[in-house]
């Protein structure tokens, strides 16, 4: 008895005088950003703040949808319309295929498959969510003269109103996740997750992982509890090539919710690489989105771009 007692006390002593440790994880504190680090970031000697200041400047997520528009590529593109049950309303099956010529694209529809209302009496499509796919994977007659140069790009909706321009809303979320955007009223001092002013309103952590064989820095961002309704990114988590700092994948959920609009979007972005170029090669999407005068629309997508050129 005496015996055991003096082998606890001692393991006690030990670790009192901090020769175990029983937490693994430090932190570091950048103005008001407080930011967990995994013990394998610790042993990187990552310089935290010239990785923030990355990742706040980033354009190479949006630089890689950019991408597509100087590119030839094959889609699978499969459109669902739910009902609040989940129930299948409508649907989009489509093998398409971008073709480049000339600085010009145009695009070439190999196959397709649409049950329920997916389309109107004059084969519009019926539903924004759709609409919205369409103005980001499919191309309506040629389309020339465009660049995937980002830098100086002005996001804006103006021009825009009523269910236009909340598309437009929601696609610049979409590319520029955690950016102050102007072209967001009511919107915008709650999107930039990297300044100051936000930063008290999420637990963020940095970590490292194999994802596709690539090395990589995991920020996690999640809002604390009870500042939902503060913040439009309510969670978002970037994978960050250890070497080029460039977006490998990324998952992230959006939700707002105003008198005369509301959405709550989960989205998933996972790049790819055709020659020197970051492309994106999978998104899913799941969501559901509510604008005054429109009734809810619940959807889900997935497009999957192959076959670059």
């Amino acid at each position: 008895m005496m015996k055991t007692f003096s082998i606890f006390y001692i393991i006690n002593f030990f670790c009192f005088q901090s020769f175990c440790q029983v937490n693994t994880d430090s932190s570091v504190t950048l103005g008001n950003k407080v930011i967990t680090l995994s013990e394998v970031v610790l042993t990187k000697k990552l310089n935290v703040p010239g990785f923030i200041h990355r990742i706040k400047n980033d354009s190479s997520f949006y630089k890689a949808f950019r991408n597509l528009r100087i590119l030839g590529f094959t889609a699978l593109n499969d459109i669902r319309m739910v009902d609040k049950n989940g129930n299948l309303k409508a649907s989009l099956y489509s093998k398409t295929k971008q073709l480049r010529s000339n600085n010009c694209r145009t695009m070439l529809v190999l196959e397709e498959t649409a049950t329920g209302d997916m389309y109107n009496e004059v084969h519009e499509l019926n539903y924004y969510t759709a609409q919205m796919y369409a103005s980001l994977f499919f191309t309506r007659g040629s389309i020339c003269g465009e660049h995937n140069i980002v830098s100086g790009t002005d996001f804006s909706t103006a021009g825009k109103s009523g269910m236009e321009k909340h598309k437009e809303q929601l696609k610049i979320l979409f590319f520029n996740p955690g950016k102050k955007i102007s072209g967001l009223p009511f919107m915008s001092n709650k999107t930039p997750i990297f300044e100051d002013e936000m930063a008290d309103k999420y637990d963020m952590s940095i970590d490292m992982d194999l994802y596709n064989g690539i090395y990589c820095y995991v920020f996690r961002q999640k809002v604390k509890p009870g500042n939902e309704s503060d913040v439009v990114i309510d969670e978002m988590t970037t994978w960050f090539n250890d070497s080029t700092y460039e977006v490998v994948a990324r998952n992230y959920s959006l939700s707002y919710d105003a008198a005369v609009y509301d959405f709550k979007v989960n989205m998933e972005v996972k790049m790819g690489t055709y020659k020197n170029l970051t492309v994106p090669v999978l998104i899913r999407y799941n969501g559901n989105w509510k604008a005054i005068t429109k009734k809810r629309e619940r959807g889900i997508f997935t497009a999957t771009l192959f076959d670059f050129e």
